[in-house]
């Protein structure tokens, strides 16, 4: 069983031919057993499909895409998803290896030539792995509902009543966008589970991400997203120095 702060890997197959689905679904499966990383695998059986459900934000980390698909092709997928998302992993898979120029066009991480191999999956896998390992992400809960987010994206969390609001941000077309999602958890419970470095009280009712931070005033903290929380006299001194310490160390790696 996983806790709350995971390395969580969210993927889509769109692949119009179940067996080779199922085939990709099965090697995936053995990769997440053998590395002991959660993994979510959501299947589509068109382009149109998987455009129906997905928009930026719901958390996947990587796509498999068929290339010769009918009325939407793999490749035009693929563009229209990078229009909005400038950071989502995409694996072309085909039976046929002349679309390398247009892989290319669209930053596609890996290029997998049916049927696929289980040693190259692997391979892709790893690499998917080792750009997000330093990636985070909690699991919170609002009414009936459950949430996966990346605490790289949290600019701030605020209490509210017996819950949170959560103020997060997507990569749209290179622009940040702006979401809040009321959760159910405290602002206490959250501060357990989030990564110490990370975050820190600036408010006895907000906590910040600071690696968002764009500025630190007197009595505010303003995100690079221009999201402003205020910051109490009481601990201007603890978040000044948490800000210093956190950006120090990134220099150093």
């Amino acid at each position: 069983m996983y806790d709350n702060k995971i390395t969580f890997i969210k993927t889509a197959i769109i692949e119009d031919n179940e067996v080779h689905a199922g085939l990709l679904e099965k090697y995936l499966i053995k990769w997440s057993k053998h590395k002991h990383v959660p993994l979510e695998i959501n299947q589509y059986l068109s382009a149109e499909e998987f455009l129906f459900e997905w928009e930026p934000g719901l958390g996947f980390s990587v796509l498999f895409i068929d290339i010769q698909m009918h009325e939407i092709n793999g490749i035009d997928l693929a563009k229209s998803v990078r229009k909005k998302d400038s950071e989502i992993n995409i694996v072309f898979t085909t039976g046929i290896t002349g679309y390398m120029a247009e892989g290319y066009e669209v930053e596609a991480l890996h290029y997998l030539v049916k049927p696929v191999n289980e040693d190259k999956i692997y391979k892709c896998m790893d690499k998917v792995l080792n750009k997000r390992k330093d990636i985070n992400y909690i699991i919170v809960h609002s009414k009936d509902e459950i949430h996966k987010l990346a605490t790289s994206q949290i600019n701030y969390i605020e209490a509210r009543g017996h819950g949170c609001i959560i103020e997060i941000f997507t990569k749209e077309n290179n622009q940040k966008k702006i979401k809040q999602t009321e959760v159910s958890e405290s602002i206490s419970e959250l501060e357990t589970i989030l990564p110490k470095q990370g975050f820190i009280k600036c408010h006895r009712s907000y906590l910040c991400g600071i690696q968002n931070i764009h500025h630190i005033g007197k009595t505010e903290i303003t995100f690079d997203t221009g999201s402003h929380i205020p910051v109490s006299r009481r601990l201007h001194k603890d978040v000044n120095q948490a800000f210093i310490r956190y950006f120090s160390r990134i220099a150093k790696i």
